[in-house]
């Protein structure tokens, strides 16, 4: 059995290596980190002005993704 993969992006190729941040000997990329600060900014601002749970978890987990992907898919030029 054969699959297509055409819509499968491939790896870009990139004329610096992605800067990474060592973590307990684990390199994290830095876009990585940057979404998760994000995530847990909005998360308490959403959480203190809204005082919903849900609401809080579900809009930081957006910013996480949009910050992840934008981050990662454009990385700032150095």
């Amino acid at each position: 059995m054969t699959t297509h993969d055409a819509w499968v992006r491939r790896d870009v190729p990139r004329s610096a290596p992605a800067r990474t941040v060592d973590l307990a000997g684990t390199e994290w990329p830095l876009y990585k980190l940057e979404a998760l600060a994000v995530a847990l900014l909005v998360f308490v601002t959403i959480l203190v002005v809204t005082q919903t749970l849900q609401a809080a978890v579900l809009t930081a987990a957006a910013a996480a993704v949009v910050v992840w992907w934008a981050r990662r898919l454009f990385p700032p030029r150095s």
